[in-house]
């Protein structure tokens, strides 16, 4: 008991209590790439300057990097703009952090935006860290994909924009399926690995915070890693750190002793997640508090999987990650060739099938079928600014049908709906005729397209609307706060189909077919 209250009163004062599984996380700011000082400018550019990182200047428009020699060859520069985006709603919150979902116009691509308030210092430092280690590993196996970030003046956030993972993470998949079979991990840690590799040696980055939920899958089956933000930096392969950031709950022994750690501190918190992911819970008792969990990690022998429910190339596997000499860890590139991951190499294992068998791909491809019908109808009721973006939502083979006529391909369709656009709107702004969707139905179209039907009236107004509770964008007004009486407004009547197929990118799509019929009053 006295080693506990000891320990307790060492580490009490760092601490404070973490969502996620009753874990634990530091308030202690990093002491390495320190974000120095910001400047937010008249213009709304916010500028993040760091003694390591350099210089950021985010602003509406996107963000511009450059190195702190003032090198021209690290200089990186990501446009994504405010305004070239349709925002829906949340997908969760963290304890930093707000997660929502969006559609990048210029290529209907559907993202996930990490929004986080800059006016905090840890979290302006979580900010770099996400950005520094997102920008320089763009589409890497094994890492979610960065699209680039913007700042909003008016809210003081910076959006960071992310690929969507559609499938959740792998603590969502435990929560249904209770456990993971083992050839299912094996090949999700592949891809998983190949991204930790990346990040060990190339970007020389200890991730610090492995667990289920920084672990996301996609609709296709792809495993990949994310939240960068206590991640650190080292400037070679044997520097060490020395901070005590990330979630207790799956921290290294020589983490916990606050000792130099490295790399295999990374190997640890995998070790811990890929048992808990085989077995379906975590292998140390968390119920007492984490200083008696931290005794536990320090004390206890590693946990090992049931040698009698598992093969011994997965125990051997989750044991050398286990080990508690930090040394005596392998490297990724070791696990890359360790005969678990060789046993399943030649077994069949569809990861599309298991994502889907947990997430209701249906219903999910519904969403995402809503998003897009009201991404369409703003692009139509919108600014000039933005029109011609429409013209990449068709493929050459796309094909449009109105008025008796069919057009095929991009020129065709975009002429022929830039024409209806053109006499809807009308000489005079208060002219303008505009979409109300009343009945809007969604379903999937083969395994991976949509089919979607919508109903509605038009009227003379400046505002896109959609009635009921239907899914809304950022900043769309709702029938309420406008007091419009749709039947008095009403000029006309539309019935429109469409079939929207995924594109080269993920989470990406293209219209192949739709139906428009106007009706008169």
């Amino acid at each position: 008991m006295a080693g506990l209250e000891e320990l307790k009163k060492k580490l009490q004062p760092l601490l404070f209590d973490d969502p996620d599984r009753g874990g634990v996380s530091t308030r202690v700011p990093l002491p390495e790439d320190t974000c120095d000082s910001y400047v937010v400018s008249d213009g709304g550019t916010v500028n993040l300057l760091s003694r390591s990182l350099g210089e950021y200047n985010i602003n509406e428009h996107g963000f511009h990097k450059r190195r702190a020699d003032e090198s021209d060859s690290d200089e990186k520069a990501y446009r994504c703009a405010s305004h070239e985006m349709h925002i829906f709603g949340p997908i969760g919150n963290g304890a930093s952090s707000v997660v929502e979902r969006a559609i990048f116009i210029p290529v209907h691509r559907i993202l996930a935006l990490k929004k986080i308030n800059i006016f905090e210092k840890e979290k302006r430092q979580q900010i770099l860290n996400e950005m520094r280690t997102l920008c320089e590993a763009c589409c890497y196996p094994g890492l979610v994909e960065f699209q680039g970030a913007f700042y909003m003046p008016d809210s003081g956030q910076i959006s960071i924009a992310l690929e969507y993972m559609d499938g959740g993470s792998l603590a969502d998949v435990i929560r249904v399926k209770k456990s993971i079979p083992e050839p299912v991990l094996s090949h999700m840690l592949q891809k998983v690995l190949l991204g930790l590799r990346y990040l060990h040696e190339v970007r020389h980055l200890v991730h610090r915070d492995i667990k289920p939920a920084n672990l996301l899958v996609n609709l296709k089956g792809e495993a990949k890693i994310t939240d960068f933000g206590v991640s650190a930096g080292l400037d070679n392969t044997m520097a060490m750190c020395a901070t005590f950031v990330g979630t207790v709950t799956y921290m290294s022994p020589e983490r916990i002793r606050n000792e130099n750690y490295s790399y295999a501190a990374d190997i640890w918190s995998l070790g811990l997640t890929i048992l808990e992911c085989a077995t379906g819970k975590f292998p140390y008792d968390v119920n007492e508090g984490p200083a008696n969990l931290m005794l536990q990690i320090l004390d206890d022998p590693s946990p090992t999987p049931p040698q009698d429910a598992y093969s011994l190339e997965f125990c051997s596997f989750v044991n050398d990650c286990l080990q508690k000499d930090a040394d005596a860890r392998p490297t990724c590139e070791q696990l890359l060739s360790h005969p678990f991951i060789k046993r399943y190499l030649k077994t069949h294992v569809d990861l599309a099938a298991y994502v889907k068998s947990v997430v209701d791909p249906t219903e999910r491809l519904k969403q995402i079928a809503e998003m897009l019908a009201i991404h369409y109808y703003l692009l139509f009721n919108g600014s000039d600014g933005i029109w011609h973006h429409m013209k990449t939502f068709y493929m050459e083979q796309s094909t449009f049908s109105f008025s008796g006529k069919v057009y095929v391909g991009q020129n065709d369709i975009f002429d022929s709906l830039s024409n209806i656009r053109k006499k809807l709107k009308g000489d005079r702004p208060r002219e303008k005729i505009v979409h109300v969707v009343e009945k809007l139905h969604c379903r999937a179209n083969g395994d991976s397209g949509v089919a979607i039907r919508v109903s509605g009236s038009f009227i003379v107004g400046n505002h896109f609307l959609v009635c009921g509770d239907g899914v809304k964008a950022e900043g769309m007004p709702s029938l309420d706060e406008l007091s419009i009486d749709i039947p008095s407004k009403r000029v006309g009547q539309f019935r429109e189909q469409f079939i929207m197929q995924p594109g080269n990118l993920m989470s990406c799509y293209y219209i192949s077919k739709q139906d428009l019929y106007i009706i008169q009053p």
